[in-house]
């Protein structure tokens, strides 16, 4: 569901102004929450050092540069705004915590998908064809009770 401001009510209608659009994305530990602004209006309420404008990427508030250096990754994250040509469209803040770098960078990617789709439904099928929208279920087996402290270690056995 969009944020939206204060609904403005006339006499019959009422309209809402989306400021962001918002989506969540996980791989493994990792969690990413993105937003997708619209303008720069939805964000005169964040703290925000440096002026931004369309088309910017900030990560865990940094610059999509500093915090992906490698080229190879920086491309896989945009492919979702180049496939649906929507590269300059929004102002994108992405926050995320866990896990190893790979997984944050799957994560994120997810979640710009899924918060791409809110904007337009028409995207999905775009992106599904592409495997974005494919959540990777996969995690780290727990340790068990037993079994030396490992996930599938057996206990050695006695000679003979």
């Amino acid at each position: 569901m969009p944020k939206t401001e204060k609904q403005t009510k006339s006499k019959k209608t009422t309209v809402k102004k989306v400021l962001y659009y918002q989506a969540i994305g996980r791989r493994k530990k990792a969690i990413c929450r993105v937003r997708l602004y619209l303008s720069v209006t939805g964000l005169k309420k964040l703290k925000v050092k440096k002026e931004l404008k369309k088309g910017d990427f900030l990560v865990n508030w940094q610059n999509l540069n500093h915090y992906f250096p490698d080229d190879l990754r920086r491309r896989a994250l945009l492919k979702p705004f180049e496939l649906v040509d929507s590269l300059d469209r929004f102002i994108t803040i992405a926050t995320i915590k866990g896990s190893g770098k790979v997984s944050q960078l799957e994560a994120l990617i997810l979640a710009i998908s899924r918060a791409l789709q809110k904007v337009n439904p028409e995207y999905r099928p775009v992106l599904k064809a592409q495997g974005l929208l494919t959540v990777d279920a996969r995690v780290r087996e727990r340790r068990k009770v037993g079994m030396g402290g490992k996930a599938r270690r057996k206990r050695q056995s006695p000679k003979r």
